[in-house]
């Protein structure tokens, strides 16, 4: 299959899901947004703990996160609920949506007369956005439009020799359509410059990824100090995981074989296809707010110890490394490579039955965690680093 069946973008991209997002411009918003929700439970609900007291680096990223969150293409509408009073106003957001050409409205409640008004106002709009976005209906698009995230989590002693490289296959296969797939958690890349630079498509490329492991490890140590080497949780090292070396030559397997194309900041959108790295830490629930900020319509996320977690409007494609994972969470979990370890199945098979799973998600397909209502909240990225 060559094409899915997406909804085109004013802006040129293409979703899979035909979303209304209603987003906080600041946590004091929080409660409209999931009373508006709560009436109109089609709407996804994009809070956060943000909005306010950020300044320097990460008022820049913040800013930067909520505006392209907003433009993520598998919303066909967005709410946008400001309290009026905060670091990052509502007109932001409100101004970085007119590229995309798709409806949008914002509320701020200090304008309307309170809380119980913005609610009312919210309610209206977003069930109006909601009757308009069901007459539009998926039409065929070729997989160049489809950018995959790269994400592992609760890994294990298994997850670099079964769900990360079958993972690499699918990065393999969607830049070989014309698409993108964007590696992240650079703090789990540590050790692995020489690897990646030799991979990058230009010398400039090369430097960035030197650069942004270097510049990360330092931080790590500025922060952690001598247990910088011993940064893997004890999840990790009671999956099997001995060293952080080894987490890290685990976790890059993700990105296949493929040349690396660029090196982006933490949730900004890449103007190239292809592999692409995004600055951005190894905590699941910040790592997948910036793949989602960055475009990505689809996350494959891989997990040894077993995490559940999803993203709000984005599918994620849960793969276990182990087949105990895989039936003692089944209900979370969507694809086993465990049986790349007893069964007879090749990591080329495993990465074909992610390859095939990730086409029916993009014709409309739902993943465990859409299916079980998994899909977590905005986790705003501070600069001073989360690890």
């Amino acid at each position: 299959m060559k094409t899915f069946m997406g909804y085109k973008r004013g802006d040129g991209s293409v979703g899979i899901r035909n979303q209304i997002a209603v987003i906080s411009t600041v946590s004091c918003a929080n409660p409209v947004v999931e009373q508006i929700c709560a009436e109109v439970p089609e709407a996804v609900r994009l809070i956060h703990q943000g909005g306010c007291g950020s300044g320097g680096r990460d008022l820049i990223t913040h800013t930067r996160t909520l505006q392209n969150l907003c433009r993520n293409p598998n919303f066909g509408a967005v709410c946008i609920v400001g309290l009026g009073c905060e670091l990052i106003p509502a007109e932001s957001l409100h101004l970085a949506m007119l590229v995309t050409k798709k409806p949008v409205e914002k509320i701020i409640i200090q304008d309307v007369g309170g809380t119980v008004k913005a609610r009312e106002i919210g309610i209206k709009t977003v069930r109006k956005m909601r009757d308009d976005l069901n007459k539009v209906k998926p039409e065929p698009h070729p997989f160049e439009h489809l950018k995959i995230g790269l994400e592992c989590g609760g890994s294990d002693a298994f997850s670099g020799i079964t769900a990360n490289p079958a993972i690499g296959v699918v990065s393999d296969w969607i830049t070989g359509m014309g698409g993108t797939s964007i590696l992240t958690e650079i703090t789990e890349m540590t050790g692995t410059n020489e690897i990646l630079k030799r991979r990058s498509a230009v010398s400039e490329t090369a430097e960035k990824i030197d650069a942004l492991i270097d510049r990360t490890n330092s931080e790590a140590r500025k922060i952690l100090g001598a247990f910088a080497d011993l940064s893997i949780s004890a999840g990790n090292m009671e999956g099997g995981l001995s060293t952080v070396s080894e987490k890290s030559m685990g976790c890059i397997t993700k990105g296949g074989t493929g040349e690396i194309m660029d090196v982006i900041e933490y949730a900004e959108i890449p103007d190239q296809k292809g592999l692409i790295i995004m600055d951005g830490p190894g905590y699941d629930p910040v790592s997948m707010t910036g793949l989602a900020a960055s475009g990505c319509q689809l996350i494959l996320f891989s997990t040894g110890r077993g995490s559940p977690l999803g993203f709000p409007g984005v599918p994620v494609i849960k793969i276990s490394s182990n087949t105990v994972v895989s039936e003692c969470l089944k209900d979370n979990i969507d694809i086993n490579a465990g049986a790349a370890l007893d069964k007879g199945k090749s990591i080329e098979d495993i990465g074909n039955m992610i390859i095939d799973m990730t086409v029916r998600v993009a014709n409309g397909e739902k993943t465990s965690s859409e299916v079980h209502g998994q899909d977590g909240i905005v986790c705003l990225y501070s600069m001073d680093r989360t690890f």
